[in-house]
């Protein structure tokens, strides 16, 4: 595997893979899944009870696999309108389509060289270094013949990823009254990762960097990030502050409504409708806070037109 040089410009490719986390997408797959996800990590069973629970709560499932294929097939309608026709395959890190398995239908149709498009927009060892390795592995897996894969450019920064969710957040604070909506806090949340981790990486510094230009583009003064969904023993540090910390300082500083942007994710999934819309909204409720919740980027638009920008800079368009 290759990455764009520093201009993005790289040799023709014959197809683009969508690089996500994966999820369950009926119950019976919930425990499954988190047997995949956990695996090597000595999570106790109780755990893995208790967030099989968190989907039981969801509707038994994740949409994450519907809203990625429609990412996909988004990206693909754009592409053919800028005259760059490519097909885009999905591929998870831990459900089906697994990568190995999206690798061999790739191969089966005579694909050859993939641009990888990691869905994840902030960069850390867990968020798109293991992507990486684990497309290597995908690829021994499948053997000989397997495509090549390339990787697009990180794109925090992107300003149309900016502009999208941007106009989420827009869209949420527009729910407040006009009367309160000067004073609503914003809270940018991202994954919680390994302090250790996050120091060895831009993670935490493109989150800030994000949150900045979306709050200055709404002209909001009043804003803060935060982690959530933290996993892990309790006894390792880990980013902080939480969300709940978030929505209790917001809290004490007065605010009476409080808008999250899960800027962090790009599709609405459990660690969102659950860890957010259910445990975040509850605490909020329980402190008197208005609590809204701005959608992560999923199709938006913007997302998408951002997506086929990235394959148009690897071209070298």
């Amino acid at each position: 595997m290759t990455a764009p040089g520093a201009d993005g410009a790289m040799t023709e490719f014959d197809s683009i893979l969508l690089i996500a986390f994966g999820g369950p997408e009926r119950m019976d797959d919930v425990r499954p899944f988190l047997e995949t996800v956990t695996a090597g990590r000595r999570v106790p069973a109780e755990r893995l009870e208790e967030v099989a629970g968190h989907y039981q709560h969801i509707g038994g499932r994740s949409p994450l696999g519907e809203l990625t294929r429609r990412q996909a097939a988004s990206l693909e309608t754009a592409l053919a309108a800028q005259d760059a026709a490519r097909p885009v395959y999905v591929g998870m890190r831990n459900w089906h389509p697994f990568l190995h398995e999206t690798l061999s239908v790739m191969q089966g149709d005579a694909r050859r060289r993939a641009l990888g498009i990691i869905l994840s927009p902030f960069q850390t060892e867990a968020s798109w270094d293991r992507y990486i390795a684990d497309v290597a592995g995908a690829r021994e897996k499948v053997g000989s013949g397997a495509p090549e894969v390339v990787f697009s450019r990180p794109w925090a920064d992107h300003p149309l990823f900016l502009a999208g969710m941007a106009q989420r957040v827009e869209e949420s604070l527009a729910g407040i009254a006009a009367e309160r909506r000067p004073a609503a806090r914003i809270i940018f949340s991202a994954h919680s990762i390994p302090l250790a981790m996050a120091n060895a990486s831009p993670y935490a510094l493109q989150l800030e960097g994000a949150a900045r230009v979306i709050a200055g583009r709404l002209g909001q003064a009043h804003w803060s990030v935060a982690y959530q969904s933290r996993s892990g023993s309790p006894c390792d540090p880990w980013t902080e502050p939480d969300v709940g910390d978030a929505i209790r300082d917001a809290h004490r500083d007065g605010a009476r409504d409080v808008v999250v942007a899960p800027i962090g994710f790009v599709c609405d999934h459990v660690e969102v409708l659950y860890d957010l819309d259910v445990e975040a909204r509850a605490l909020a409720q329980e402190l008197g806070l208005g609590f809204h919740r701005a959608p992560a980027a999923n199709d938006h638009p913007a997302f998408i037109a951002m997506l086929a920008d990235l394959v148009g800079r690897a071209l070298g368009r």
